[in-house]
């Protein structure tokens, strides 16, 4: 399992330290973790939530490493997310932005894309 960790590890892009801090642990256990010791039924929990792994992939190898979601559900697992950041980031203030939009907000902006796809198109044929 410590070989799957760190491969997750690596597929998400973290650090030690990161993938540590994402589920309540200090980056010296993952370490550990990572080079073989035992890993706690706690530990896997948190990785499998945190991450949206599958359980049984983590435990045996057994088929996909994540398990497979929505549209919804990962726009949903986004911006929950995104918003849960402490710091005042652009992703966060756009989102803001779009929740204050009106349907006509919405309309022209719909419109305002399309041209972009029309100039976009245009300009790389």
């Amino acid at each position: 399992m410590n070989e799957r960790i760190k491969k997750l590890r690596k597929e998400l892009n973290l650090t030690q330290r990161e993938f540590a801090a994402k589920i309540g642990m200090k980056q010296n256990s993952i370490a550990i973790i990572e080079s073989g010791r035992n890993t706690s039924d706690q530990t896997i929990m948190a990785i499998c939530r945190e991450f949206n792994v599958r359980e049984e992939w983590l435990r045996s190898g057994a088929g996909d490493m994540f398990i497979q979601m929505t549209r919804d559900e990962r726009i949903a697992a986004w911006v929950g997310e995104t918003l849960s950041t402490e710091s005042d980031t652009f992703q966060k203030r756009f989102i803001s932005m779009l929740s204050k939009l009106s349907e006509s907000d919405w309309e022209v902006l719909e419109r305002m894309v399309e041209e972009m796809k029309k100039v976009n198109r245009h300009a790389h044929p």
